[in-house]
């Protein structure tokens, strides 16, 4: 009985060699498998994240691409805008040019005008003069001057011209002084237009009318003191415009009314 025991014993033990050799021979298998599986899946998440990577500098890529076609277009826009200033400058330029020559042509023109402008006041008829002259001698002064623009220069000297023509088509009367029989005196004028230039004192007691083709004062009739007086009125706007009869000189160097 024992050494039937002991017979088996050595039979199993004999019957899990092979088992054991065999389980001995796999493990490096297993082992090499395992670690390709581990290999496996780490390289599948380094695919992973490369493709999700790359998925995003596709993205990228794409958004970089829309913000290229933009610029692009910006860049056109802005290249468009910049010859249209190119050409607004070389417009300026010539207008420049043009201005330049404008200026050299039209200083001895103003000049010119101011001369005629002193002329003709100084031959017409003497009403205002102390302001008329003024005006002329401000119009030189600012010809000078180099801080003023040669079209604000301009726009004096042709607001002096409408001013001298506005004067023959008004009538004004205003104070002023006379020397009568030697001594100075307060006096009224009265202008209507370029026709007629008369005074008369204060007191009414004397009156005088401008002979513009003798170039001096004569004496005038009292018998025109009421119509001077009411013309005087209507110039101050203290009288609606009326019929006058007033002293007119013709070339004949007479008077008539």
């Amino acid at each position: 009985m024992k050494h039937s025991l002991i017979s088996s014993v050595i039979l199993l033990a004999f019957a899990s060699a092979p088992v054991f050799a065999q389980e001995q021979s796999l493990e490096p298998v297993v082992d090499a498998a395992n670690k390709i599986n581990a290999a496996a899946k780490s390289s599948q998440l380094t695919v992973e994240k490369i493709a999700d990577s790359t998925q995003e500098r596709i993205q990228q890529y794409k958004q970089i691409t829309r913000q290229i076609q933009g610029l692009e277009v910006y860049t056109q826009q802005l290249q468009k805008q910049l010859d249209a200033q190119l050409v607004e400058k070389d417009e300026l330029n010539s207008s420049i040019d043009e201005v330049s020559v404008v200026e050299r042509q039209i200083t001895p023109l103003m000049l010119r005008m101011i001369d005629s402008l002193a002329k003709f006041v100084e031959l017409d008829v003497p009403f205002l003069p102390e302001e008329r002259a003024e005006r002329v001698a401000s119009l030189r002064d600012l010809m000078d001057r180099a801080d003023v623009d040669v079209s604000e220069k301009f726009r004096r000297v042709m607001e002096a011209f409408q001013i001298e023509a506005d004067y023959g088509r008004n009538i004004e009367a205003y104070n002023g002084e006379m020397t009568v029989d030697g001594q100075s005196q307060d006096v009224e004028f009265l202008r209507m237009g370029r026709t007629v230039l008369l005074y008369k004192t204060r007191d009414g007691s004397t009156m005088g009318v401008w002979n513009q083709q003798q170039r001096e004062w004569q004496p005038l009739d009292s018998s025109y003191a009421s119509n001077v007086q009411e013309a005087i009125r209507v110039a101050r706007k203290q009288l609606a415009p009326d019929l006058l009869m007033l002293p007119v000189f013709t070339q004949t160097n007479g008077a008539g009314e």
